[in-house]
């Protein structure tokens, strides 16, 4: 008997041994959305060199890969385009089976409270978008709150088909990001990946090495002060909340961030830092959309938040591939969280149908500094997208001037040609620039578009 026993045993532990179950991260679950016309990655864990098979109702080809001696295993399989519902086999000692699988878009939307912000907290008009979230062709994945002082290979959560239900808690501006391309895109499914953490700063988004391999975002990433809600180490949110995505083909990310990080000089570098380091783990030079924060007054700070805005311009210009949408016409200045988030995610998927699906050729950028020419005592500012350019009221007092001294005056400004003339008889000689230059100014220069102007000082 007690041989027996011990035969028993033996098998069990053989068993557990050699015939490890095939697993799946969890970003690979029923419901999700893979992205259309291209290569995707599926990966997992096996026993090593257990052989997995991976068979897609698209084609009902089977792609074979044997587990490495890590345990780990992964493959490119190709997919058609957009459509379903299907299902991914994936097969080695045991076989899971993974149910109504969409192929259309797949976006990340990142950042902090605003990007996180659901019609459960109050959005304008979120009772009635909560009621027409019935969409099977939108799917959601929600990443919860994690950190991590070391890059994790897996991540809580799994797909679901938007509802009343799910779309209530879910990221506002990404669900109105979504429903706009569909306008468009004529019911492509579109899937939603969503990773916010509300009130923390770029630095834990970014890769902890990048961060501590420059002395300049490692100095002033030092500043920073530890908060009640949430974490302000470099790399604590990403090694939990972004790693384990990366591999997961997307179309894109759209950002809303930057409120945290008011105070600092150097956000223009941590911000185009985030975003390069981001394309280099997924090996490609994705699209990255991001939201300028709004006009808010940011304590004592004159200068904080619009300094902020001035450096995601500086970013929209310096880094390829990438865009941003204004919200100074749809924000009061009283509220860090403004209620439109359906105008915020219309703006976002208008820069990818015009950018990446040319569906369209709207005018869907604001106008943006161009630069500068100095004619004796008067100042001529070139935009890019300036058609139509135009002053909400008659006048604008929100252009300001400077000489040698840098002492700012209010210039007389007007339109010409579709560029703005300054002068200012206290400043005869004129050299530097900026507009709407404070933490709660509103922009008032739009173009025929009616986008408003980004706030910019000249260099």
């Amino acid at each position: 008997m007690k041989n027996n026993l011990l035969a028993l045993t033996l098998i069990v532990l053989l068993s557990n041994t050699v015939f490890s179950n095939v697993t799946l991260p969890n970003v690979f679950s029923d419901n999700m959305v893979l992205q259309r016309n291209t290569e995707v990655t599926i990966w997992g864990w096996a026993n090593p060199q257990e052989e997995v098979v991976v068979t897609p109702s698209w084609n009902y080809q089977e792609y074979k890969i044997k587990a490495n001696n890590q345990a780990k295993w992964e493959i490119k399989i190709p997919t058609p385009k957009e459509g379903g519902p299907y299902t991914l086999i994936v097969k080695g000692y045991n076989e899971i089976i993974l149910k109504n699988i969409l192929i259309g878009e797949v976006w990340i939307c990142s950042g902090q409270s605003n990007m996180e912000m659901s019609a459960a907290w109050g959005i304008e008009n979120g009772d009635e978008a909560v009621k027409m979230a019935m969409n099977p062709n939108i799917r959601f994945f929600t990443v919860p709150k994690l950190t991590a002082t070391s890059p994790q290979n897996n991540v809580p959560g799994s797909w679901t088909e938007s509802t009343p239900e799910t779309m209530r808690n879910f990221s506002a501006a990404g669900y109105f990001f979504a429903t706009r391309l569909q306008e468009e895109l004529k019911n492509v499914p579109i899937g939603l990946i969503s990773s916010n953490w509300g009130g923390t700063p770029a630095e834990i988004w970014t890769p902890e090495e990048v961060i501590q391999n420059d002395a300049v975002l490692l100095e002033s990433a030092k500043t920073r002060k530890e908060e009640t809600y949430g974490p302000n180490q470099p790399g604590r949110a990403f090694n939990a909340m972004i790693y384990p995505l990366i591999g997961y083909k997307i179309a894109g990310v759209i950002w809303y961030q930057g409120e945290s990080n008011v105070g600092s000089v150097v956000y223009d570098k941590t911000f185009s830092a985030l975003i390069a380091s981001w394309r280099k783990l997924w090996n490609y030079e994705f699209p990255f959309y991001y939201v300028q924060i709004a006009p808010y007054q940011y304590g004592d700070d004159h200068f904080g938040g619009v300094e902020i805005r001035n450096a995601q311009r500086k970013v929209l210009q310096e880094i390829p591939n990438t865009g941003m949408v204004l919200t100074t016409d749809i924000s009061p200045i009283d509220d860090i969280h403004p209620k439109d988030k359906k105008t915020v995610g219309t703006r976002l998927a208008n820069l990818a149908l015009v950018k990446i699906y040319k569906t369209n050729s709207d005018l869907v950028n604001g106008p943006l500094y161009k630069g500068i020419k100095i004619e004796k005592n008067k100042v001529i500012i070139a935009f890019d997208y300036a058609e139509g350019l135009h002053f909400s009221n008659r006048k604008s007092n929100q252009f300001e001037i400077a000489g040698a001294d840098n002492v700012f005056y209010v210039a007389d400004a007007s339109i010409k040609n579709n560029a703005v003339l300054l002068n200012s008889n206290k400043v005869p000689n004129p050299l530097k620039v900026r507009f709407s230059w404070k933490n709660k100014a509103q922009s008032d220069l739009f173009n025929k578009a009616n986008l408003p102007a980004s706030s910019f000082i000249t260099e």
